[in-house]
């Protein structure tokens, strides 16, 4: 069936509209379309705690797109969820509301856990059986979301607020660098027990640019590379001569300092990318409330 999710993101707001259905036994999804529009809330929010009118009547104007879309694709349901930025926005009623009342579409404002847990809920991800357990690890505008699973249920989930749009403007404080690493240390063991699975478009564009495209794996060598060599390039030349967009070429740096700081703290030498995320969890979740109905 049709599905589609609405994820109104810290850095973009994203509609996707994908096809699940179930295959031996596990619920597969194919995504049919995506629209990314770049708001970036999080310059707001983080600056001066709440959303401002100018990027509040952007938002409501993308949305009004979105059910325009949706009115076209018709899908048999859709789910719209908030995360980082419109948490801590003092005016998010107010904004939502203004949603609600131009289109009709409630907009639920998730917790960093259930973040953490519609991402790694995605199920047709080829999980390594010679791995213990796997930590999945997605980075977004202004915060990271981790689960760690073991047998394909969540065991620990952890949420920080360190994200990239924060990192642009300095506001991640260092108890959170603090926190993070101190949650990490609980499974510092054996590392090839580990597998450790990235989601955002910031690690997907990583891996694509530097990784091994054939097995969707960043090693931890070749990201600190990437670090080193995008900076070596202005603003300007990573659009130019990478081929960055815009509102990518800025947080692409500070999203691999994240997981650097991960892959390092957890000794992991690589880490899979299966380019997931939020919106591909929400239509998972989505599809499995539908079939239990």
């Amino acid at each position: 069936m049709l599905l589609a999710a609405i994820d109104i993101g810290t850095n973009a707001v994203r509609l996707l509209f994908s096809n699940a259905f179930r295959h031996n036994g596990h619920v597969m999804v194919e995504k049919a379309s995506l629209v990314r529009i770049p708001i970036r809330l999080g310059e707001d929010v983080f600056k001066n705690n709440c959303i401002s009118p100018e990027k509040t009547v952007k938002l409501i104007k993308t949305m009004q797109a979105f059910k325009l879309l949706m009115e076209v694709y018709q899908p048999v349901a859709f789910k719209a969820c908030a995360t980082a930025a419109m948490r801590e926005a003092e005016n998010r009623g107010e904004v939502l509301n203004a949603i609600h009342r131009q289109t009709g579409i409630e907009v639920e404002i998730i917790d960093g856990l259930k973040e953490a847990a519609l991402v790694s809920a995605v199920s047709d991800m080829r999980i390594a059986k010679e791995h213990d357990f796997v930590m999945f690890v997605d980075v977004g505008g202004g915060s990271t979301e981790i689960s760690l699973l073991k047998d394909r249920k969540i065991i620990e989930s952890g949420s920080f607020k360190i994200g990239t749009v924060r990192l642009l403007n300095k506001k991640v404080k260092k108890k959170e660098w603090d926190a993070l690493k101190n949650w990490l240390k609980k499974f510092t063991g054996d590392p090839a027990s580990l597998l450790l699975v990235g989601s955002g478009g910031n690690i997907n564009k990583l891996t694509k640019l530097y990784g091994r495209i054939p097995e969707n794996t960043l090693s931890y060598d070749n990201l600190e590379y990437s670090l080193k060599h995008l900076a070596l390039f202005t603003l300007k030349e990573r659009i130019e001569r990478i081929g960055l967009r815009p509102d990518r070429a800025d947080v692409i740096i500070p999203a691999g300092q994240i997981f650097c700081f991960i892959m390092k703290q957890l000794d992991t030498r690589s880490v899979y990318v299966p380019k997931v995320g939020l919106s591909d969890g929400i239509i998972h979740h989505l599809f499995s409330e539908l079939n239990q109905q």
